[in-house]
Order: structure tokens, then C-alpha cells, then sequence
């Protein structure tokens, strides 16, 4: 069995308990919190058989640095998607729209852009498996519950991994503060990765060249650039926006199923 992880806060832990119980091994709990949010999760974890521990607030945080919410759950690790995995929920998707972060650092930038990326129905978040921030429980706190619900893909060699996605039929646009096109002229309805630089460096050179398009966002005030994870969230709004527009009208050319040809819809990349 892999080592048990912990989930620290009480959307986290709920959101867990809701759709994964198996999952928690054990759930701690502050003594002397007997508050509502505190009785839903000691009733969820009696309704699924999870056996609570109440200890002393202070034995929860570990190293002192955890905000807790006086919960922590000891959970069986959710292993990341594979290629094969993604790929394969793929098939099944309509118009799919995925998240990629290349090299992201930040497990809050991280837990940010899961949190964004379920609000927004992204059917996955890549990242690469080195260099780069990985699901912990810094990050399963901050997502709120969206690690959870949106699978993170751990990737070898994110270049290669937007080529299979490329030959899927998705298109692959990249954010860059230098780009010559707004997001909002780009066609984000069609079967989409957008995909993020790291804090402070941006893309790749090899992303860069991997992407079908770069888009910016504009910025009309005096700051340089924007919090990934803020971008993330502006990209991936701009995404569900032209999508819930191009439903409503009803007219709109659906992009290509995932393994069609990309040739019949690469002029709706730019509008």
C-alpha cells in the first residue's frame, strides 16, 4: 500500500469523503470543534465507516505550517492519470478542453488552477513529472476539492505529450504577454489544451514551438504580468464563454472528434 497522505481543511476533506470514502483511512479532528461544518464531516465519515480521532488542535499541524481548519484526513494516495488514461477518456469527450502548466512551481499556483480548471469543466490539468509542482496536500487544500475531481496527468515529456494530443485532434494554444493575437479573437471552442508558462519564465522554447497558436491577454495597467493561476483562470473563463455563446447561437461549427483529421477547422483557430 503507498504511504498514506495527508488532507488538511474542511472543503478538502468533505469533497473527499463525498465522492472517494474508500479512500480515507483515518480522520482527525480538533477536540473541542463542534461546529456544523465539523458535525457534516463526522456524519459523512460515520455514514462510510471511517474511523475519527479527536486530538489536541496542536497535533495536527505538522511542523506548525498547516492551516487545518481543525480536520485532517490520512487518505490512500490518488495515483495521477497516465497518457494512456487521458487519452482513452478522450475518445469519450466532446469538444474536450485541458489544461496544461509547464513547469509550474507553486503547489498554491497548482491548487489554483485545479480549482479553476473543475469550475470550468476541464476534463484534465497536465504537468510535467520533473521540475514542476506535484499533487500534495498543499495543493488538495487550496483546490478545495478539485483534486478530487479533476485528474492531474503527470507527463515524462510535456512536448511529446502535446504532439499525441495534436494527432488526437486537439489544438494546442499557448499564453504568451508577447503574443501578437487576444485570446478573445482566438476560436477557444474547438477540442483545446491551453497551455501556461511557469512562474516568472513563461513557455519554453520547445512549448512554444509545439503550440498551434499563442494568445495573449491584454493588460492596460502598469504591472508586466499576471499570477499563472490568474491567467489560467481569465484563459480558461474566455474558453466556457465562447463555448456557452456558440451553444446558445446554435450555429457554431463543433470542432473535430478527438482522432479526426485537424485540417477542417485550422482557419477557426483565429477569428
Amino acid at each position: 500500500m503507498s504511504e498514506a497522505e495527508r488532507i488538511h481543511g474542511i472543503h478538502a476533506v468533505q469533497a473527499l469523503l463525498e465522492r472517494h470514502p474508500q479512500r480515507v483511512l483515518r480522520l482527525r479532528v480538533a477536540s473541542g470543534r463542534e461546529d456544523a461544518r465539523i458535525a457534516k464531516l463526522l456524519a459523512l465519515a460515520a455514514a462510510a465507516g471511517r474511523p475519527v480521532e479527536r486530538v489536541a488542535a496542536g497535533q495536527l499541524g505538522r511542523h506548525g505550517r498547516e492551516v487545518h481548519q481543525g480536520v485532517v484526513a490520512e487518505v490512500q494516495p490518488q495515483a495521477p492519470w497516465s497518457e494512456e488514461q487521458l487519452l482513452a477518456a478522450l475518445a469519450a469527450a466532446d469538444r474536450p478542453l485541458l489544461l496544461a502548466l509547464d513547469g509550474v512551481q507553486d503547489p498554491h499556483n497548482l491548487g489554483a488552477c485545479l480549482r479553476t480548471a473543475d469550475a470550468c469543466g476541464a476534463l484534465a490539468v497536465i504537468v510535467p513529472r520533473d521540475r514542476a509542482a506535484q499533487l500534495n496536500a498543499t495543493v488538495r487544500k487550496v483546490a478545495a476539492g478539485a483534486a478530487e475531481t479533476t485528474p492531474v496527468v503527470a507527463v515524462t515529456n510535456l512536448s511529446r505529450s502535446l504532439r499525441l494530443l495534436k494527432d488526437a485532434g486537439l489544438w494546442v494554444v499557448g499564453a504568451d504577454g508577447g503574443a501578437a493575437q487576444d485570446a478573445d479573437a482566438a476560436d477557444l471552442t474547438v477540442p483545446l489544451v491551453l497551455v501556461m508558462g511557469a512562474e516568472g519564465t513563461g513557455l519554453r522554447q520547445l512549448t512554444r514551438q509545439h503550440c498551434d497558436l499563442l494568445v495573449r491577454l491584454p493588460q492596460l495597467g502598469a504591472v508586466e504580468s499576471l499570477n499563472v493561476s490568474v491567467a489560467a483562470g481569465m484563459l480558461l473563463y474566455e474558453a466556457v464563454r465562447q463555448r456557452r455563446r456558440a451553444a446558445v447561437a446554435g450555429g457554431a461549427e463543433p470542432g473535430p472528434a478527438p482522432g479526426a483529421g485537424r485540417g477542417r477547422v485550422r482557419g477557426a483557430a483565429s477569428r
